[in-house]
């Protein structure tokens, strides 16, 4: 028998796992489902600007031999002006990679960084891809608690109980995916402060800094101290509704801190792979200096924004269901209380509701978070698709209220 690597037996990516599979099997059958699992724009009629698609379409023949491993240069340089903007100072067009999508550049970040038993400090909860990538590689997942009762900040005492002599990173992932937290300048500056103080490189998730609501402002990490080590990463998915498109970017800063030895880890395993999507990357520039759509979005009025609103309405309505209104990103991680609804495990919770309801969302613990208590939806769909969907889920756990009402009586 040929079987998995032992190097797997830590990975897992929820978003996409066995309920996931399920969900392909029913829509197979030809029945249909209401889809509130994945950050996935298009399907829900969010479209790349046309000032993208033309600038791509323009340039086709230019896109069909390999390009620098490391990125087309007109590209770097977008990015490079873009973080300088934002007050991410020391950058130059060498600070610049360019990737696959993101999810390819945190794997070869870490595959750089880590050797056997490096602990990574990663939020709880957290997108799933970081801690299944700390674990392929060969490190330890160490997962600090963000506090739901403070709008999912990070616990900065947890988090500093949890640095050990192994330890050689902090994830930060800001505006945040599942939970929708951004952080604000004062406690950015302490977690900056925490990682100066222990030596850590910080890994700055960031894919999502043009999506906040009601007039709060993302903060760069890297901004906070030009002398910290910082890999902040960056990409066209979300902000220019570019999923499809496959291209992000890492920037380094602080780069007085890094060895030689660590560009060259990146630029060999970025060679390895040739190179990313040459034409993917001639979007990247006019998207960064051209019109930003996605500000409209999240304005009072924007799609978004009013989608977030009714979404975070009608979940709160629910009884036995709690949700922290989310300030950016694209999710909300509402909270269920097993005592009034008898529901002990977030997966078999998802299950049944994809199963009876034909709704599908995630469980928490899909997100490394402990307590089975949570699951988490996109509110990108339409308003007409939420209000059914959350609907259905209303009518879910009003079955679970009921049968514990009866039990109780």
């Amino acid at each position: 028998m040929i079987y998995k690597s032992q190097k797997l037996a830590k990975v897992s990516y929820d978003i996409r796992g066995p309920i996931y599979q399920k969900s392909q099997e029913i829509l197979r059958s030809g029945e249909s489902i209401l889809q509130l699992n994945i950050g996935n724009p298009a399907p829900y009629g969010f479209h790349a600007p046309k000032h993208l698609i033309d600038a791509v379409s323009s340039q086709i023949e230019k896109a069909q031999g390999y390009v620098s491993s490391n990125g087309i240069d007109e590209a770097r340089t977008a990015i490079r002006d873009n973080a300088e903007k934002q007050g991410i100072s020391g950058v130059s067009e060498q600070d610049v990679y360019i990737g696959n999508g993101v999810s390819e550049l945190i794997s070869i970040a870490l595959q750089v960084l880590l050797n056997p038993e490096d602990e990574i400090l990663l939020p709880a909860p957290d997108y799933p891809l970081w801690t299944s990538t700390v674990h392929l590689f060969g490190g330890k997942a160490v997962h600090y608690l963000c506090d739901e009762s403070s709008n999912w900040f990070p616990d900065l005492a947890d988090l500093e109980r949890k640095i050990t002599p192994k330890t050689k990173a902090l994830v930060l992932i800001n505006p945040n995916n599942p939970t929708g937290a951004v952080y604000p300048k004062e406690l950015l500056e302490k977690m900056v402060a925490i990682a100066k103080s222990n030596n850590l490189l910080i890994f700055s998730d960031e894919i999502y800094d043009r999506i906040v609501f009601d007039g709060v402002k993302h903060i760069p990490t890297a901004s906070i101290d030009s002398d910290v080590p910082c890999i902040t990463f960056g990409g066209l998915s979300k902000n220019y509704m570019a999923t499809g498109f496959r291209a992000g970017w890492l920037v380094v800063s602080g780069k007085k801190h890094f060895d030689k030895s660590f560009f060259d880890g990146l630029d060999i395993l970025m060679s390895m792979r040739l190179c990313s999507n040459a034409l993917a990357q001639l979007a990247i520039k006019p998207a960064l200096e051209g019109v930003q759509e996605i500000d409209e979005l999240v304005l009072p009025k924007g799609r978004l924004k009013e989608q977030r609103d009714f979404a975070y309405e009608k979940l709160i309505s629910i009884e036995g269901i709690s949700c922290v209104k989310p300030q950016g990103a694209l999710y909300m991680f509402p909270k269920f209380d097993s005592e009034i609804l008898d529901i002990e495990n977030d997966s078999d919770f998802v299950f049944d509701l994809l199963t009876e309801q034909k709704v599908l969302v995630v469980q928490g613990s899909g997100f490394n978070w402990k307590k089975p208590d949570h699951f988490r939806i996109t509110f990108l769909p339409s308003i007409d698709m939420l209000d059914e969907a959350i609907g259905k889920i209303g009518q879910f756990t009003g079955k679970y209220l009921k049968d514990r009402q009866a039990v109780t009586a």
